[in-house]
């Protein structure tokens, strides 16, 4: 899988299609999850770009402190459904996780993370830092990584 990083504006029409493409796949339909997915949130952000033979198989936006919470954040992190177990998650979120490191160095990073996956990210070093919520009929935790 080629990672791709790229700014709002540094997206082609057919770029921003692909992500909005994938992330509706996973979170709305596949999720059978109801919510507003353009959150106003995109222009702000950079994107994490997982491809495979020139196909959009994996995505991760990465946004600023103060944008969504006071720490630098990842989220709306997917993959295909038909690219699962491959380990393109594990790698483009440890991309994220690089390039939020170099790019805040010294701040704790915060992610809301569903609960099926709070393993995974305690993997990366994440410690969960409340108790499980639902967020639109989905049940999350908030998990933050230190410096």
């Amino acid at each position: 899988m080629e990672i791709q990083v790229k700014k709002w504006g540094e997206l082609s029409r057919d770029e921003l299609y692909a992500c909005l493409d994938l992330r509706i796949k996973v979170f709305v339909v596949e999720q059978h999850c109801a919510y507003q997915e353009a959150d106003g949130h995109d222009q702000n952000s950079q994107h994490i770009l997982g491809y495979e033979n020139g196909k959009l198989v994996a995505y991760a936006r990465l946004v600023a402190p103060g944008e969504i919470y006071d720490e630098p954040s990842i989220g709306r992190v997917a993959v295909d459904k038909d690219h699962r177990d491959k380990g393109y998650g594990r790698k483009l979120f440890a991309e994220a996780v690089e390039k939020t490191r170099k790019q805040y160095p010294g701040q704790t990073l915060k992610i809301q993370a569903q609960t099926y996956l709070e393993v995974f990210y305690q993997s990366f070093g994440f410690k969960t830092i409340s108790e499980p919520y639902p967020d639109f009929g989905v049940w999350h935790v908030d998990m933050t990584l230190e410096p």
